[in-house]
């Protein structure tokens, strides 16, 4: 495959992935750097090795030259995981890559999230007049909604008012690949949404309108959902960042302290596989271990050995 060619189907792969796919916005935009940034580096070689090498040869150096630069390991995973849908994309047209790439393993990390007393502070104790905006209801309606139903910060601002059954605290989702799901929130994510809708947000004309809204009544962005959690930080006796997805991180986390089962919150959450959601497990099982040595009969014993010896 030639270099212009592969630019035309680049730009049909990426179609493709919007309309037959539907993938997110932001999967799309991802998968577009990427192959801007293999094409950068197709153009920068030289003259000899453009003549020379094979498409699959220079995809192969460039994914090699990730490496070297010391990339991010999720980084280099994504472009390993965009070119392998972009062979499946060019077999469909006829062209075969033959890459056999195989996705670099990645060191596993483990969620941060915040307690829930820490939570319960940011939500019911800092009060709507020390909060720095002008929309003191919808920002909390934001935050007790995703941590209510553990949704994505994309997924939060696309829920129309069509989408929300307030009768029975339900919202339709749609998540990555269009994917339909179903989420419950509680009295107090209702309780603040109510709060907003009654004294911030314009009256809706159309149940298709999204239900949070910016200053100029249009709607909100990603980026806009972050700042919102950013001004909340301020508000926490420690230095922890805050962000719509460690909030998430927090709802499976106390979810699953509480004895929900892992595969409903793998169903809230909206993960495509049940080992997406055991990540939240090692969390509880740090818990458990306490709780072990705080309850085992081992542990009481020598607890008043303790006792026994400071009477003495």
């Amino acid at each position: 495959m030639k270099f212009e060619e592969f630019n035309n189907k680049k730009n049909d792969f990426l179609k493709y992935l919007s309309v037959e796919k539907n993938l997110s916005t932001n999967t799309i935009r991802a998968y577009e750097s990427d192959l801007n940034q293999f094409i950068d580096f197709w153009e920068n070689i030289s003259n000899a090795d453009k003549n020379a090498l094979s498409s699959r040869q220079i995809i192969e150096r460039f994914l090699v030259s990730l490496f070297y630069k010391k990339i991010d390991k999720s980084s280099i995973a994504r472009k390993f995981s965009c070119f392998r849908s972009f062979e499946r994309y060019l077999l469909t047209q006829g062209i075969k890559l033959s890459l056999k790439l195989t996705r670099p393993r990645l060191d596993k990390k483990l969620p941060i999230y915040l307690s829930e007393d820490e939570i319960c502070h940011l939500l019911d104790t800092v009060k709507n007049e020390e909060l720095d905006t002008k929309w003191p209801h919808r920002d909390k309606a934001i935050f007790e909604l995703i941590y209510a139903t553990g949704i994505r910060c994309s997924e939060l601002i696309n829920i129309s008012f069509e989408d929300i059954d307030f009768a029975n605290k339900a919202i339709r989702i749609f998540g990555k690949g269009r994917k339909e799901r179903f989420v419950l929130f509680g009295e107090k994510a209702h309780s603040k949404l109510l709060k907003y809708f009654e004294q911030e947000r314009p009256k809706a004309k159309d149940q298709k309108e999204k239900i949070f809204l910016n200053y100029k009544n249009g709607y909100l962005t990603t980026r806009s959902i972050q700042r919102i959690f950013e001004m909340f930080r301020q508000f926490l006796k420690v230095d922890k960042k805050i962000t719509p997805h460690k909030i998430r991180h927090s709802f499976a986390t106390h979810m699953l302290n509480k004895g929900v089962d892992l595969r409903v919150i793998q169903e809230l959450l909206g993960h495509k596989t049940l080992s997406s959601t055991e990540k939240y497990t090692h969390i509880s099982l740090d818990k458990l271990s306490k709780i072990c040595d705080n309850s085992h009969p081992i542990h009481n014993m020598m607890q008043n050995k303790k006792e026994d010896k400071s009477e003495i």
